[in-house]
């Protein structure tokens, strides 16, 4: 799929799908300062007895991991910005996903707003949701540009990434559920089903790479599953072997995002 001429004729349609992508980033932006405490709410840390701190579960990601988040609104930003532009109205790469990425901002805000009001169940029917729209974003986005950085970095680089660490946060969604629900999150079980839980991650991983033909899904996959491993090798809950795994999944989610782009090039 390639972009439009600059001078093709936007339609009406066109014009509503641009403000709503903006205006879904801004939300976005502006919602995630509740999920931070910075000016309201609480810090997600913080909320349902802290079920989703970096200590709560054996597939918590450790604090640095969500620095992330800063790149993500960073680029959904930007990605509202560049599809306001003059010529980008009648993209046809735009007009297949735009509505998708505003669906994505919506829901975001929509789970931290879940998360501060302690439905966590509801919390991760949301996520899963936004998963499964950011899948959807990514496959009607086609291949990428093969002319344009720009494109592919602020487009195809922000989705991708934004995707792959929703993979991580879906899990980790999912086990707070399951501890503020009263599942033991420690001892043998709960780490047979932590390291069931990586395998998958790592399966995602290579579907993502063969189905999307990108590497920032990987890339994000793996900086995620790395923060695993480092949390279960260095601090509590401690465990060896699911840091290990976490480890192990994380080399495999980058390097099939490698290949998968040096056979589409």
């Amino acid at each position: 799929m390639t972009s439009a001429p600059a001078d093709a004729p936007p339609r009406p349609s066109d014009r509503l799908r641009q403000g709503a992508v903006a205006a879904s980033a801004v939300l976005g932006l502006a919602v995630a300062s509740l999920g931070s405490g910075a000016f309201a709410g609480r810090p997600v840390t913080e909320v349902a007895g802290g079920v989703l701190d970096t200590d709560a579960t054996l597939v918590a990601p450790a604090g640095p991991a969500f620095a992330i988040w800063g790149v993500i609104y960073t680029g959904l930003l930007a990605l509202a910005v560049w599809q306001l532009l003059p010529g980008r109205a009648a993209d046809p790469r735009q007009r297949a996903s735009g509505w998708w990425v505003a669906a994505s901002g919506v829901l975001n805000a929509a789970w931290i707003g879940s998360v501060q009001a302690e439905a966590l169940w509801v919390s991760v029917v949301l996520i899963a949701g936004l998963l499964a729209v950011l899948v959807v974003a990514l496959l009607r986005l086609g291949s990428p540009v093969a002319g344009s950085t720009v494109e592919r970095v602020i487009v195809d680089g922000t989705l991708g990434i934004y995707l792959g660490w929703v993979c991580i946060a879906t899990v980790a969604n999912t086990a707070a559920a399951l501890v503020w629900s009263g599942v033991d999150p420690t001892g043998s079980t709960a780490t047979a089903w932590a390291l069931g839980v990586l395998a998958v991650a790592a399966g995602v991983g290579l579907l993502l790479a063969a189905g999307l033909h990108r590497v920032a899904p990987g890339i994000a996959l793996a900086w995620g599953l790395t923060w695993v491993g480092v949390e279960r090798l260095t601090a509590e809950p401690a465990s060896t072997v699911v840091g290990l795994a976490a480890l192990a999944a994380a080399a495999v989610s980058l390097l099939a995002g490698v290949v998968a782009v040096r056979r589409r090039g």
